[in-house]
Protein backbone atom coordinates (compact mmCIF):
# COMPACT_ATOMS: atom_id res chain seq x y z
CA UNK A 1 0.00 0.00 0.00
CA UNK A 2 1.04 3.69 -1.02
CA UNK A 3 0.32 7.06 0.30
CA UNK A 4 0.82 9.11 3.53
CA UNK A 5 -0.38 8.25 6.58
CA UNK A 6 -3.18 9.35 8.50
CA UNK A 7 -4.01 10.05 12.11
CA UNK A 8 -4.73 6.40 13.96
CA UNK A 9 -2.04 4.66 11.63
CA UNK A 10 -4.42 4.28 8.13
CA UNK A 11 -2.94 5.19 4.84
CA UNK A 12 -4.33 6.96 1.92
CA UNK A 13 -4.05 5.22 -1.18
CA UNK A 14 -2.82 7.29 -4.04
CA UNK A 15 -4.83 6.27 -7.50
CA UNK A 16 -3.26 3.93 -9.29
CA UNK A 17 -3.38 2.83 -12.76
CA UNK A 18 -2.38 0.59 -15.63
CA UNK A 19 -2.94 -0.21 -19.40
CA UNK A 20 -1.67 -1.89 -22.14
CA UNK A 21 -0.28 -0.75 -25.60
CA UNK A 22 1.45 -2.16 -28.52
CA UNK A 23 4.07 -0.05 -29.22
CA UNK A 24 8.05 -0.63 -30.67
CA UNK A 25 9.05 1.91 -27.94
CA UNK A 26 9.01 1.46 -24.01
CA UNK A 27 8.75 4.95 -23.92
CA UNK A 28 5.60 7.11 -24.68
CA UNK A 29 5.51 10.75 -24.70
CA UNK A 30 2.90 11.54 -22.67
CA UNK A 31 3.24 15.49 -22.07
CA UNK A 32 5.05 14.77 -19.13
CA UNK A 33 8.89 14.91 -17.87
CA UNK A 34 10.30 11.43 -16.32
CA UNK A 35 13.31 10.63 -14.52
CA UNK A 36 14.48 7.07 -14.55
CA UNK A 37 15.37 5.86 -11.12
CA UNK A 38 15.41 2.43 -10.76
CA UNK A 39 15.52 -0.69 -12.94
CA UNK A 40 14.20 -4.45 -11.61
CA UNK A 41 14.96 -7.82 -12.96
CA UNK A 42 10.71 -9.73 -12.73
CA UNK A 43 10.66 -13.27 -12.56
CA UNK A 44 9.60 -14.88 -15.42
CA UNK A 45 9.78 -12.25 -17.68
CA UNK A 46 12.90 -11.63 -19.79
CA UNK A 47 12.48 -7.97 -19.92
CA UNK A 48 13.01 -5.58 -16.66
CA UNK A 49 11.20 -2.95 -15.28
CA UNK A 50 11.72 0.28 -15.08
CA UNK A 51 10.84 2.88 -12.90
CA UNK A 52 10.12 6.87 -13.28
CA UNK A 53 9.77 10.05 -11.22
CA UNK A 54 7.60 13.22 -12.82
CA UNK A 55 10.44 15.57 -12.72
CA UNK A 56 7.97 19.33 -11.61
CA UNK A 57 9.35 20.14 -8.48
CA UNK A 58 6.37 18.86 -5.68
CA UNK A 59 5.19 16.31 -8.32
CA UNK A 60 5.20 12.82 -6.43
CA UNK A 61 3.78 10.57 -9.44
CA UNK A 62 5.41 7.54 -10.67
CA UNK A 63 5.31 5.05 -13.31
CA UNK A 64 6.37 2.01 -14.00
CA UNK A 65 6.98 0.22 -17.19
CA UNK A 66 7.28 -3.69 -18.37
CA UNK A 67 7.54 -5.21 -21.95
CA UNK A 68 5.17 -9.07 -21.69
CA UNK A 69 6.82 -11.48 -22.18
CA UNK A 70 4.21 -13.67 -24.03
CA UNK A 71 3.63 -10.53 -26.48
CA UNK A 72 7.11 -8.65 -27.26
CA UNK A 73 4.88 -5.98 -28.84
CA UNK A 74 2.60 -5.49 -25.40
CA UNK A 75 3.79 -2.62 -23.12
CA UNK A 76 2.34 -2.62 -19.46
CA UNK A 77 2.73 1.12 -18.10
CA UNK A 78 1.17 1.93 -14.25
CA UNK A 79 0.93 4.93 -13.44
CA UNK A 80 0.47 5.51 -9.48
CA UNK A 81 -0.54 9.29 -8.23
CA UNK A 82 -1.88 12.35 -9.94
CA UNK A 83 -0.44 15.26 -11.47
CA UNK A 84 -0.79 18.66 -9.47
CA UNK A 85 0.88 20.41 -12.36
CA UNK A 86 -0.12 21.18 -16.28
CA UNK A 87 1.60 19.19 -19.14
CA UNK A 88 4.64 20.60 -19.39
CA UNK A 89 4.84 19.99 -22.74
CA UNK A 90 2.72 19.49 -26.16
CA UNK A 91 0.92 16.48 -26.98
CA UNK A 92 -0.47 16.63 -30.27
CA UNK A 93 1.94 13.98 -30.94
CA UNK A 94 0.80 12.13 -28.11
CA UNK A 95 -2.76 12.16 -29.68
CA UNK A 96 -1.63 11.02 -32.94
CA UNK A 97 0.07 7.99 -31.62
CA UNK A 98 -2.81 7.04 -29.38
CA UNK A 99 -5.09 7.25 -32.34
CA UNK A 100 -2.82 4.74 -34.25
CA UNK A 101 -2.99 2.14 -30.81
CA UNK A 102 -4.89 -0.32 -29.31
CA UNK A 103 -5.27 0.12 -25.90
CA UNK A 104 -6.56 -2.01 -23.53
CA UNK A 105 -7.00 -1.01 -20.18
CA UNK A 106 -6.19 -3.73 -17.02
CA UNK A 107 -8.25 -3.99 -14.34
CA UNK A 108 -6.84 -2.80 -10.92
CA UNK A 109 -7.90 -3.78 -7.33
Amino acid sequence: MSGKKLKGGKKVRRPRFAFQTRSQVDILDDGYRWRKYGQKAVKNNKFPRSYYRCTYQGCNVKKQVQRLTRDESVVVTTYEGTHTHPVEKSTDNFEHILSQMQIYPLPYN
